[in-house]
């Protein structure tokens, strides 16, 4: 009798069930009934089938029961992407997010990881397209939710492109276009944001990790034996100063173990950052060892406004209080409010009492880009350092951020260590390209690429366009906020894209603003939100703001892409009119 291969007997039996397309010597779909050797489902199950596996064969994987032709794994994948319109052109009707609780989550994702891996296309398909399926539309119109939106395909084709060059950017002589590609965009960066003498930067992954190298660099400047002798070789606690708000920044430039101005006190190294600034600048203290009790905040104005009085003020106050200011942190472009702090006068008080100066430009630090808006930062040339998300407003894939300085050579200064198995000064090649030792990171993308191909497939001029665009819809939304029955401002004239707004239900309308009033209206936003993310229609934030007394209110913001429109204004205040005007006091009580 003919003796059949199992490969070949595999075949006789899919003609006989009409699959024989699946079978060929790149078998790629078989039914479930033709893989005996399929582990029950366990969370990195380490058991194995006592019958005999296909042997492995290339990459692990089993050819005979699952394989692919170059490329086919990509092409589901960007099939995918094009079907969801992954890249910013999703229509409006279709849901933001299809929301399930957590634990309802994991059944439903099927999150066993076995031995064996996924054996059939149809696994692979379904593991694709279900985490797409229960993840949060960010590119839809109606993605409000947080200081970031959608992606294009400019954006989509840069960030793939760089996962797949899969390199580091430590060295040029391994990541040589990435290498030279960051250090054009931070050379442009520099200028457009003012030193016209130059600076340096770098990209980091996110903006918290941005304002930290302000206070390593700010640090660094005041006082550069802390490097190697660390912060417990002085008696000279560090201080920060911030807002009347918890979140921080912060680092002084005086000389380490000067006088507090009280014998025998050490003096107190302050950093002040606004109230209404990020919280990374309160958790870049403590993981420097400056600690929160060194963080001062300084009160802002009824619009979220650091002013120069205020802060003066502030560092007259530690002075007398035996404590030496270091560092202000100032922000272009608050989270809440979008506020940005008068850079003039701040730089002004920075100069008299020799403090650095930083500005978490992380959100607004995109107006630079147009002509219209940039007068928002006039002063920020006379800033220090500077962080910006370009991942935010402008709309590159996340993550995108990045770190400037004008003071050239500091960062390298700060940081190298000069590891030898990397940063050899022989090499044959000019080492300067070599940026790995001005960073904290030894592995680090080349996020820049992503900028850098958006400036330059779409020019300056789309980019203008857009963020012109976010800031138009904005003001319309204000207007109709202001014009519309039930719905109240929390602040007039924003700076930014950010409109912040109460809905008042019909059955509180006519009622007394009493205490237990404002206690009622504080659950509104969390009721209407609740019942709009659980229909799918709608994402957008709240927050209280306890430091200036105000309960929960809606904050709207506007990216720059999907381009936002007067009809997607409407249609936010509508949805949520929709869902509020249903609500009775009972709801509130």
């Amino acid at each position: 009798m003919h003796q059949f291969s199992r490969l070949q007997t595999v075949a006789l039996a899919a003609r006989a069930f009409g699959n024989y397309q699946h079978v060929s010597k790149n078998i790629r779909l078989l039914p479930h009934f033709f893989n005996p050797y399929r582990l029950s489902p366990g969370v990195m199950s380490t058991h194995t089938s006592s019958s005999k596996k296909f042997p492995v064969k290339e990459n692990g994987v089993f050819p005979e029961l699952l394989s692919y032709s170059d490329g086919e794994l990509l092409q589901k994948v960007l099939e995918i992407v094009k079907k969801e319109k992954l890249y910013g052109k999703m229509e409006e009707y279709k849901k933001v997010v299809d929301f399930m609780h957590p634990e309802e989550l994991r059944k439903i994702l099927d999150l066993t990881m076995c031995r064996d891996g996924c054996r059939t296309r149809g696994e692979v398909d379904e593991v694709l397209e279900r985490i797409v399926r229960h993840s949060v539309r960010t590119q839809h119109p109606h993605f409000y939710n947080q200081l970031y939106g959608g992606i294009d395909e400019v954006g989509l084709a840069g960030a793939w492109l760089l996962e797949a060059i899969n390199t580091n950017q430590h060295t040029y002589e391994v990541g040589p276009a990435l290498v030279i590609t960051e250090f054009a965009v931070i050379e442009q960066m520099v200028k457009l944001y003012g030193w016209t003498e130059g600076g340096d930067g770098i990209f980091c992954p996110g903006g918290s990790l941005a304002n930290m190298y302000s206070l390593v660099l700010a640090r660094h400047k005041s006082n550069p034996t802390l490097k190697r002798r660390g912060i417990s070789a002085t008696d000279s606690p560090l201080v920060a100063f911030t807002s009347d708000q918890w979140q921080t920044r912060g680092f002084s430039s005086g000389r380490p173990g000067a006088s507090s101005g009280r014998p025998g006190t050490p003096a107190m190294y302050l950093v002040f950052t606004s109230d209404q600034s990020h919280y990374s600048i309160s958790k870049a203290a403590f993981w420097m060892g400056i600690g929160l009790d060194n963080v001062v905040s300084v009160t802002s104005d009824d619009r979220g406004i650091m002013r120069g009085a205020a802060l003066r003020d502030a560092v007259q106050k530690a002075k007398k209080e035996g404590k030496q200011p270091f560092y202000v942190n100032a922000t272009a472009g608050t989270t809440v409010f979008g506020a940005f702090d008068n850079f003039e006068e701040i730089a002004e008080v920075c100069k008299e009492e020799g403090l650095w100066f930083h500005i978490d430009a992380c959100w607004g630090g995109a107006v630079v880009l147009s002509a219209k808006h940039r007068h928002l930062l006039n002063g920020c040339e006379k800033a220090d350092s500077l962080s910006w998300n370009p991942h935010k407003m402008l709309c590159v894939p996340l993550q995108c951020s990045m770190f400037l300085t004008k003071h050239k050579g500091l960062l390298h200064q700060a940081n190298c260590v000069g590891a030898t198995y990397l940063f050899q000064q022989d090499k044959f090649y000019d080492v300067a390209y070599d940026t790995g030792d001005k960073s904290i990171q030894c592995g680090r993308k080349g996020d820049a690429l992503k900028l850098w191909l958006t400036f330059k497939i779409h020019g300056m001029d789309v980019i203008e366009q857009r963020l012109d665009a976010a800031f138009i819809a904005s003001r319309y939304l204000e207007e109709e906020v202001q014009r519309r029955e039930g719905f109240e401002l929390v602040r007039e004239g924003h700076q930014c894209t950010n409109v912040c707004f109460w809905y008042i239900p019909p059955a509180m309308r006519t009622k007394e603003r009493t205490v237990m009033w404002w206690q009622k209206l504080s659950k509104v936003a969390p009721l209407i939100k609740e019942r709009l993310v659980l229909e799918g229609t709608l994402l957008i934030g709240y927050q209280p703001m306890p430091s200036k007394g105000l309960v929960n209110f809606f904050r709207m913001i506007n990216t720059s892409y999907p381009v936002p429109s007067k009809s997607n204004m409407n249609f936010v205040l509508d949805e949520i009119e929709r869902r509020g005007k249903v609500l009775d006091i009972d709801q509130l009580e």
